[in-house]
């Protein structure tokens, strides 16, 4: 089942980061705790899910970024797509993806973006095939210390 994540799930979703690119799960601080309900508290931050059996198994975030060009309509990022090991090439990111871009639609957004860093051909075939193009921009990034 796709949904968006509930408030008591940041436990599954850092386990589940463990197969993003995460090396260990985050001490839970008073940090944390805050970043995590900042997160949950904004309407624009979208964390979806896709739970099999009680268990979430596949998750993509998307934040609807609004905006004063394109007929002041907002744009949605996606990041941090993300499948367990035992659940891959079954659909479920894709599901995830899919429910990202009916927030996006709903909320009038023009274009959906996303990054990755895999140039594995598997992986950019996925995007591909999810309706994303690497074709129309070009996307830089700059790493913060």
């Amino acid at each position: 089942m796709v949904r968006e994540i509930f408030d008591n799930e940041l436990d599954q979703l850092l386990q589940l980061y463990l197969y993003l690119h995460e090396k260990s799960v985050p001490e839970t601080t008073e940090h944390l705790k805050n970043i995590w309900n900042t997160i949950i508290q904004d309407k624009n931050h979208h964390i979806i899910v896709n739970e099999i059996d009680g268990e979430i198994v596949s998750s993509c975030v998307c934040v609807i970024i609004p905006n004063l060009t394109r007929n002041i309509r907002p744009y949605a990022f996606v990041e941090n797509v993300v499948t367990h090991g035992e659940y891959r090439g079954k659909g479920y990111a894709t599901e995830c993806l899919n429910y990202a871009k009916e927030i996006a639609e709903k909320s009038n957004c023009y274009k959906m973006m996303l990054l990755t860093g895999s140039r594995e051909e598997k992986t950019l075939n996925f995007y591909g095939n999810a309706g994303y193009n690497s074709s129309d921009k070009t996307a830089f990034i700059q790493w913060l210390k």
